[in-house]
């Protein structure tokens, strides 16, 4: 059985890539400080505690484990945080991801599957965002992203390390099983905060902006079922497993829901009155943000397959009254 390393497999998007792995018959072990992760997560491989900066620990994890691959996804992503502590992000987002692929060279391991995100893109030129759209990162979370995905191409030229840079969307929803979900401390992800409403854990939902050039006024975003943004790195492995070159590629669906739609969604699912309070523009919100995903689906095969917001609503909604209590 082929081995992965999985950094970050603790958190929501690894742990669900670790699940992927496992029933794609690959022995997923995990890498995790835990500081966002959870050790109740890692289900499908062993976990090692540790953090990406600790070169002599990956040393010996690729040693012990001979991975035949590294799924990267340790990494800070906290936007508002970012321009507060940018150190914070460029030590953690950019020297550890460094140390990390030096690590790998010195291994002889030059398959590499990285967590990017349409934030290096910035501000979006159009309703629908293609790989080639200009990368002008607006915030140093975006800008440790690019970072990584420039020095990725670097590695590529000098040392034979081939990449794939998975940019997500707003990656929501659940395990369809219930084995694991989202749990993050902060929460700022849209749908767990809605769902926290309609448990009554909060008091409302605040609609920032109803404004905007929409349909209903509410920002519109492109989300994309944790599940199978996980199979697309499973897929993304196998294809630099089977010789493919290093890439970039959207994971998105091509289509986007409104902030209203989403509550109203969220409402019909959890039959719960979810209060509204209608907020102010967010600066450096932008109206539209959905992807066009093409180059997945031609290069790897790859479509969502549970990504309708009904689907994504539902399974997030288990997950949190399992998590929280109903």
């Amino acid at each position: 059985m082929k081995t992965v390393l999985v950094t970050g497999g603790a958190g929501y998007i690894g742990s669900h890539a670790c699940k992927a792995l496992a029933q794609a018959g690959f022995r997923p072990v995990v890498l995790d400080n835990l500081v966002y992760g959870h050790r109740r997560a890692v289900q499908w491989g062993p976990l090692v505690e540790g953090d990406t900066s600790d070169k002599p620990l990956i040393r010996s994890v690729l040693t012990d484990h001979r991975p035949v691959a590294v799924m990267h996804f340790a990494a800070y992503a906290y936007v508002g945080e970012s321009v507060e502590d940018p150190g914070k992000y460029y030590r953690n987002n950019v020297a550890g991801t460094l140390g990390l692929l030096e690590c790998m060279v010195e291994a002889g391991i030059d398959e590499f599957i990285f967590s990017s995100t349409c934030a290096t893109y910035g501000v979006p030129e159009g309703d629908s965002i293609p790989e080639d759209h200009p990368q002008s990162p607006i915030n140093p979370y975006g800008s440790s992203k690019l970072m990584v995905e420039r020095i990725l191409r670097d590695f590529d030229v000098a040392h034979g390390l081939k990449s794939v840079a998975l940019r997500y969307f707003n990656a929501a929803g659940a395990d369809p099983e219930g084995e694991i979900g989202e749990d993050h401390d902060p929460e700022t992800h849209l749908i767990p905060l809605v769902l926290d409403a309609a448990l009554g854990r909060r008091e409302n939902i605040t609609v920032f902006g109803t404004d905007y050039p929409t349909p209903d006024g509410s920002c519109v975003r492109d989300y994309i079922h944790v599940s199978d943004l996980a199979d697309a790195h499973v897929q993304a492995l196998q294809w630099l497993l089977d010789g493919g070159q290093t890439d970039a590629m959207n994971l998105g669906t091509g289509s986007g829901f409104s902030v209203k739609e989403v509550i109203d969604m969220a409402r019909s699912v959890t039959g719960c009155d979810i209060p509204v309070v209608l907020g102010d523009r967010r600066p450096g919100d932008p109206p539209y943000l959905v992807a066009a995903a093409g180059r997945a689906q031609s290069a790897l095969g790859w479509k969502p397959e549970q990504s309708d917001m009904e689907r994504i609503i539902s399974t997030a909604w288990a997950w949190h009254q399992k998590l929280h209590g109903s």
